[in-house]
């Protein structure tokens, strides 16, 4: 099949039209993927029966190969048109992006593998930061011109979790990626959820107060650099500390800043517990901070990175802004 990639040029707009289709085919279709770790996938991937598509969710979930005719032809030519769609071996073809089931919704984000330094990562760790939202957002803000702001969106999948939950606020997703932020207004409109979207690396584009402030950062130290991956220094945990610091002194009376990330323990000792319980105290804040996983990638201490750390352990934490009268 010739491709239509160099005979048209590829518009943000072509692109997003194209993905708001095939978000809307998927949902006719009932469609449902949940994407599992990239080791996880990897090893599937490995089977023998397991080398090309034969349906939607090996092409747009386990980003399999594919014949040209496994998919209809107005949606294949306005992917390929959108440059979403790549040659892979002999004749068939490959779909750059997957979809996600999460809730309700639908979310289109990287294909594997997300190797790409400006690659849109989904995956485990976003299902618990859904999750964790959805449990602390039972009590919202209600007062008129209340804001809630993604930072590092990603996808979406944190702001949009909390939407459904706090729909009177007004959302705003940030990101340093602009193909992450091309993607969450894909994947916000397919929600039905209004929302603004900035550039850039901190709050800065963002004024006033603000009342609810959603992180889910990178926490593994990653030799290359991936800004979806690295987490920075902190054995990991740079990030989100950072994240705090500018959030936690901007929120308002009452106000709350969710994270949920990693947490290297060193001799027994979380800094990043650590370092939230000063800032919390600093500000006048209240902190609850859970280990709910005391140990995921393992497979990082065998790196000189990582030769101090015991355990790598998935934390929340919620600090709020007490209310003075």
């Amino acid at each position: 099949m010739e491709s239509l990639v160099a005979e048209r040029p590829v518009t943000a707009e072509g692109e997003a039209a194209a993905l708001r289709d095939l978000l809307a085919t998927l949902k006719q279709r009932d469609y449902r993927f949940i994407t599992p770790t990239p080791a996880t996938h990897a090893r599937v991937l490995a089977r023998a029966d397991r080398q090309r598509a034969t349906d939607l969710r090996d092409v747009f979930g386990w980003s399999l190969p594919f014949a040209h005719d496994l998919l209809d032809a107005a949606l294949l030519e306005a992917l390929e048109t959108a440059d979403l769609i790549e040659a892979a071996a002999g004749d068939l073809l490959r779909s750059k992006v997957r979809v996600s089931t999460l809730g309700r919704d639908l979310l289109v984000h990287s294909a594997y593998p997300t190797d790409d330094t400006h690659a849109v990562f989904f995956g485990p760790d976003s299902y618990r930061f859904a999750r964790f939202i959805a449990d602390e957002l039972r009590r919202c803000p209600e007062r008129e011109g209340s804001t809630l702001v993604d930072i590092g969106t990603g996808a979406g999948a944190g702001a949009i979790a909390a939407a459904h939950g706090c729909p009177k606020v007004d959302i705003v997703m940030t990101d340093i990626n602009p193909a992450a932020l091309r993607l969450a207004r894909v994947n916000a409109q397919a929600a039905g959820i209004e929302a603004r979207f900035v550039l850039g690396e901190d709050l800065s584009g963002i004024a006033g107060v603000l009342d609810l402030v959603l992180a889910n950062p990178p926490y593994i130290i990653d030799p290359a650099g991936r800004a979806y991956r690295d987490g920075g220094e902190l054995y990991g945990a740079g990030v989100a500390l950072a994240m705090a610091c500018e959030a936690v002194p901007r929120l308002a009376a009452g106000g709350r800043f969710l994270l949920y990330t990693g947490s290297a323990i060193v001799g027994g000792k979380d800094a990043l517990h650590d370092r939230l319980v000063q800032l919390a105290a600093a500000e006048g804040c209240r902190l609850r901070y859970e280990e709910i996983d005391p140990d995921v990638f393992g497979e990082e201490l065998e790196t000189a990175a990582y030769a101090d750390v015991e355990r790598i352990a998935l934390v929340t934490a919620v600090i709020e802004r007490l209310h003075t009268y």
